[in-house]
């Protein structure tokens, strides 16, 4: 992490700190944003002071789409007044748009978001949603567990949002499937499961009204990181490798599976914000309908090959989409690529491969609506809406600079631990990559990643041209190694290590909070259904289980050294 001039943590949060700091208790309540939860009434139903990250960042999203959903709403009113004119004169008189109302939370909207929030548990979320967004015309917060029940309805009187909020006590998959064509789609549908939420894809995809938007959380990241890369297959599709770009690779299969769930109904998405955070990862898209479209989705998509021994990915397209006349350049068809893109063996470690995917390779942001979200985010009484603000501008600064047509990073001390050599400074590597002339960002997932477009041939160019200044250890050049046979091979590339004038990106520079330290205390996902964290007994019990296997593995090894003592002094006696 880095700690130098324009430092990427907040000062404010490189001490340990309490639930309590983070969640004000007073009179038995918790509160959070606007919203107030009854303490009492949700003492079993889950809830994770550690996601008010997520929460806010869903708020923010919300409050920008809002507006983009009543513009959709008055250009489809526009188009039925000149489809019902019955006459030009008619058409130039009345079709006329209607200025967009001023929007203010707490409000209900006739033309207004209709929002599900499918696994509400304490109605946290739901309340935030009607206190803080603007622009909703209804809220349907379910649940299947009958206590969180309860605690909803409980938790929306207290905080008087009656008029927004309604509470479901039903199976999350089967509302969703009810809200299908005919039946009027939801414009908004929010699923944060506890773990994977493959299986509630198929309905949300159906019941996402065309333009509407789709939030969803992952928080498997052990399955979707590589750990379990069959387990990971079977719920999502796709095949997870283990590396340190795992981050990203989780967004993107996380992606390619909402997609595939999409296409099967002639459906298709638009990824607005894709972000890793915590122990999870969360994705906001767009849902739209066009069954042409549909047929391109194999172009976004790629298998990944990584090198078992250097670790270079190289991705290989399942389809592209090209112009097949040369009269008519804009007649397009999709194409199947010729394959493989490697060798059987690795050119740069002479090592096999590994294969995953497949993957997004798509963009996994929309540029210029992360720009309306930093403009909502650094507006002036920002602080005062989102308690994790300077952390949001920070990391939606990062995402803004992200190179988008570069799917996947490399980390920087991984590449310099497999050469065995010391790692050198980020803005020395950034330099020698942009004064060749490519392109270079950082992820918003890691410090020390980056992107770019230089072929990986030149990176490890840079990084042979830097052990000629530092020499490697004669330890990591053992014959057979992977560092003896990085380094074995000539630099083929003149590598400048000038100072460039846009090594250093703006976001760093003006300090921003890039990349947060945890949060909390043995913080994580929580314990399912009954982590609320309120009394700090599950805090209790984390802490005395922290190091409980490496103290058992002591144990036993201890037991085993004196067993062989006791051996060694009964055959000595003998």
């Amino acid at each position: 992490m880095e700690t130098s001039a324009g430092a990427d943590t907040d000062p404010t949060n490189n001490k340990s700190i309490a639930a309590e700091d983070v969640i004000p208790l007073s009179d038995g309540t918790i509160k959070e944003g606007k919203a107030t939860i009854l303490k009492e009434t949700s003492k079993h139903v889950f809830y994770n002071p550690v996601q008010e990250f997520n929460r806010d960042l869903s708020i923010l999203v919300l409050s920008v789409h809002a507006e983009d959903h009543f513009k959709q709403k008055q250009d489809k009113k526009l188009k039925e007044k000149k489809r019902n004119s019955a006459s030009k004169e008619n058409n130039e008189s009345e079709a006329t748009a209607e200025p967009i109302p001023d929007l203010e939370p707490g409000k209900s909207y006739e033309d207004g978001m209709i929002i599900l929030e499918a696994l509400a548990a304490t109605g946290l979320r739901s309340i935030r949603y009607a206190k803080e967004v603007p622009g909703i015309k209804q809220i349907v917060a379910n649940d299947l567990s009958p206590s969180a029940v309860e605690s909803l309805k409980a938790n929306i009187a207290y905080n008087k949002v009656e008029h927004l909020v309604s509470a479901s006590h039903n199976d999350a998959s089967m509302v969703m499937y009810l809200n299908r064509p005919p039946a009027p789609r939801f414009d908004v549908v929010d699923l944060d499961p506890y773990g994977c939420p493959s299986h509630f894809l198929d309905g949300a995809v159906q019941s996402v009204a065309s333009g509407g938007l789709l939030m969803v959380t992952c928080t498997d990241m052990a399955v979707l990181a590589g750990n379990s890369p069959e387990t990971c297959y079977s719920k999502y599709g796709a095949i997870s490798l283990r590396n340190r770009c795992c981050y990203e690779m989780a967004l993107r299969i996380a992606l390619q599976c909402i997609e595939s769930h999409a296409n099967r109904y002639g459906r298709y998405i638009t990824p607005l914000l894709s972000v890793s955070a915590d122990f999870y990862i969360r994705t906001f898209v767009r849902i739209d309908s066009s069954p042409s479209v549909c047929k391109r989705s194999i172009n976004k998509l790629s298998l990944v090959y990584q090198c078992v021994g250097c670790e270079t990915l190289t991705l290989q397209p399942m389809g592209e989409f090209k112009s097949i006349s040369e009269k008519n350049p804009n007649q397009m068809k999709t194409l199947l690529p010729h394959v493989p893109s490697v060798s059987e063996t690795c050119p740069h470690c002479d090592m096999r491969y590994h294969l995953g995917g497949p993957i997004w390779n798509a963009p996994i942001h929309d540029k210029s609506f992360v720009s309306r979200l930093l403009d909502v985010v650094t507006a002036e009484d920002a602080a005062e809406k989102f308690g994790t603000c300077k952390r949001i501008e920070g990391m939606l600064s990062v995402v803004e600079e992200e190179l988008e047509d570069i799917p996947l990073y490399y980390k920087l001390d991984r590449l310099s631990s497999l050469m065995g050599i010391s790692t050198m400074p980020v803005l020395t590597f950034s330099s020698a990559i942009l004064n060749a002339g490519y392109r270079l960002s950082q992820s918003h997932c890691k410090p020390s990643s980056f992107k770019t477009d230089a072929p990986q041939k030149f990176v490890w160019d840079v990084l042979r041209a830097w052990e000629k200044e530092n020499p490697a250890s004669e330890k990591r050049l053992k014959e057979g190694t992977v560092s003896a046979k990085l380094l074995s091979k000539a630099i083929t590339h003149t590598v400048d290590f000038k100072m460039h004038p846009e090594a250093n990106p703006d976001s760093r520079q003006r300090g921003k909070c890039r990349y947060q330290i945890n949060p909390l205390k043995f913080w994580g996902p929580g314990i399912r259904s009954i982590a609320n964290l309120q009394d700090g007994s599950i805090q209790e019990k984390q802490r005395r289980n922290q190091g409980k296997n490496a103290m058992k593995r002591k144990r036993t090894h201890t037991t085993g050294d004196a067993e062989d003592e006791s051996k060694k002094l009964e055959e000595s006696n003998v």
